[in-house]
């Protein structure tokens, strides 16, 4: 593997674990934002993980545990 390709391997390998476990993707949530909704301001890092983390366990029937 070169630099690039392993570079891109574990990053793409950071995305899937991070979407198994649940975790937000600020920059994901940045780049809807800027698509689909040009005129609202973006939340800073912090307050996104606070927003998803706060949605995600705000609903108790939404998880297995």
């Amino acid at each position: 593997m070169t630099g690039v390709s392993a570079r891109s391997w574990w990053v793409r390998l950071g995305e899937l674990v991070r979407a198994i476990i649940g975790a937000p993707s600020y920059d994901r949530y940045i780049e809807h934002m800027r698509l689909a909704h040009p005129d609202r301001p973006a939340l800073d890092r912090e307050d996104f993980i606070r927003w998803r983390l706060g949605e995600r366990y705000s609903r108790p029937g939404a998880r297995c545990c």
